[in-house]
């Protein structure tokens, strides 16, 4: 008898569950979501890092916002311009053109910067600028050297380097922005991968008040934006700031600086080079202008007076 009762338990209770399993198939195919076949070929393009950097939930929330029309193709840096071309293919839209770009930090300060006291507590730059009001350095402008950028990086792309100072390895950034966000001093800025002059700074006091926080500070000097031919380096809010789109590369601001606050920073031997090459065309252009003046005062001598 009981086995007879186990026998039509087990019955029901398959009868139920075909019954039950019908029902719910048949409402999946009511109530099914209809999902766009682009967008699961469109995430699998993306990264696949869920850094944030885009400004969406993960890459899923970036994929549907790429769907919806919301972001641009390119909206996921670390896909770079492979991924950004993958998706335009599936968009059916031309692929972006652009030159790839990179993190930069503003500033090479570090252990050449005033220290006011010896901050001892979370190893955090946003924590460090929440104790006497984050004036560990005197510098309010610098690198705090805590690693919050570091932490935030998922490529491995910056680090501490040995003066304390944030530094970015170019070959693995990917620009998601992820360093430029965990940075309380918005010391990160993106730059063109292929410019090889940087400035190293983003103190805006003036000279005086610059050289006493930092060695390495620029003091708004000027020589920089005087030296260059090109027009692109210009001295604003009493910082220099480089114009990539006329920067040639030539690095003659660089060996002007007197404070080696730009990149690449020159040899004693190249300063001076630069400098006996500098002297040496401000004599030509003196030794042209006595002679512009001398042929000058002659014609003026031999021409006859109006009588």
């Amino acid at each position: 008898m009981n086995g007879i009762n186990i026998l039509y338990a087990v019955i029901l209770l398959g009868g139920l569950a075909v019954v039950f399993g019908l029902i719910l198939a048949v409402a999946a195919k009511v109530f099914e979501v209809q999902v766009d076949p682009r967008l699961p070929e469109i995430q699998a393009a993306l990264a696949g890092a869920n850094c944030g950097g885009c400004g969406y939930p993960g890459c899923a929330g970036c994929a549907e916002a790429i769907l919806a029309g919301k972001a641009p193709v390119s909206a996921c840096a670390p896909a770079g311009a492979e991924g950004a071309a993958k998706i335009a293919a599936i968009m059916g839209m031309e692929a972006p053109s652009g030159e790839k770009m990179v993190a930069h930090v503003l500033c090479n300060g570090g252990t050449n910067a005033v220290k006011n006291f010896e901050y001892r507590g979370v190893t955090d730059c946003l924590a460090a600028t929440k104790v006497c009001g984050g004036d560990a350095s005197a510098c309010r402008y610098g690198c705090l050297g805590f690693g919050s950028c570091v932490a935030a990086c998922k490529f491995d792309a910056i680090h501490i380097g040995e003066n304390g100072v944030a530094v970015v390895d170019k070959e693995k950034c990917t620009n998601c922005g992820a360093c430029r966000e965990a940075c309380p001093r918005k010391l990160i800025v993106e730059v063109p991968y292929s410019k090889k002059v940087v400035v190293n700074c983003s103190n805006k006091d003036r000279g005086p008040a610059v050289t006493k926080v930092c060695a390495n500070s620029c003091i708004a000097c000027g020589m920089c934006e005087r030296t260059c031919k090109f027009d692109a380096i210009h001295v604003v809010n009493n910082v220099a700031v480089i114009d990539y789109t006329k920067c040639r590369n030539c690095t003659m601001c660089a060996k002007a600086c007197p404070r080696n606050a730009i990149e690449p920073i020159p040899t004693a031997e190249e300063k001076e080079k630069f400098k006996a090459a500098q002297k040496a065309a401000a004599e030509r252009k003196a030794a042209a202008a006595k002679a512009a003046a001398e042929k000058a005062a002659a014609e003026k001598a031999e021409t006859p007076k109006a009588e």
